[in-house]
């Protein structure tokens, strides 16, 4: 299990931050970003199952400048509120604060000083966005919304990044997936993926629609993937 701890803002505010911490002395750090859902227990598990994987890793509250301390359910009223929160979220403003926590990150004592950022969602759009805008060594995005409206940035990717998409998805449909690929399937640094018979949150357990072969496969890579770039 993992602990709050509070981050510092470039402005000066602080915000919460979800911490697990590896059984090694020192690890590299990850960086876990939320569905619009924001950093709830289905989230802190994660969060929790990649530091018994050998990572420092920390979940930020993505919605602090808007209303501290949501962390929603996986119900109407959860979505009717995240949804409220998200229209009211600053992307901009969301990634200087996500530079901040990956500053934090870098300079806790646990990690090596190598960090990556992953998400889900809209934290999917938002750990692409890290590969494009801020220094990080690797990400990966789950079913990452609205990347595509993004794309232009794609040429400042700063690290690899590995993508995973459901096959049927309302939230990113096969055109969206599609623009992606055209524009950036053929990098050297981009691998991206599309999971047969999946849906929008395949990689949420213990909630539909889970789909617990693919998610075994995605886990599969994206360790893969952090472990040969930040060890």
């Amino acid at each position: 299990m993992g602990k709050e701890i509070q981050i510092k803002a470039a402005d000066g505010g602080m915000f919460a931050g979800y911490l697990a911490l590896p059984s090694s002395a020192r690890a590299p750090g990850l960086i876990v970003l939320p569905e619009v859902f924001n950093t709830n227990p289905h989230i802190r598990a994660v969060t929790d199952g990649y530091a018994a994987a050998g990572f420092v890793a920390l979940a930020p509250d993505v919605y602090w400048r808007q209303e501290a301390g949501n962390y929603l359910p996986y119900t109407d009223d959860g979505r009717a509120k995240a949804q409220s929160l998200r229209a009211r979220l600053d992307t901009d403003q969301f990634m200087h604060d996500l530079g901040d926590a990956i500053a934090a990150l870098r300079a806790r004592p646990e990690c090596t000083g190598k960090v990556g950022v992953m998400g889900f969602c809209l934290g999917g759009k938002f750990a692409y966005l890290a590969s494009t805008r801020l220094p990080i060594e690797a990400a990966v995005s789950y079913y990452g919304v609205q990347i595509d409206e993004h794309l232009d940035e794609a040429d400042g990717l700063k690290c690899p990044i590995l993508m995973h998409f459901a096959e049927n998805d309302p939230h990113v449909p096969v055109p969206t997936v599609a623009a992606i690929q055209a524009r950036m399937g053929g990098l050297s640094n981009v691998s991206i993926h599309v999971y047969p018979g999946t849906e929008h949150g395949f990689n949420r357990q213990g909630y539909p629609p889970y789909n617990e072969t693919a998610a075994a496969q995605v886990r599969k890579r994206t360790l893969a993937h952090f472990n040969r770039l930040l060890s």
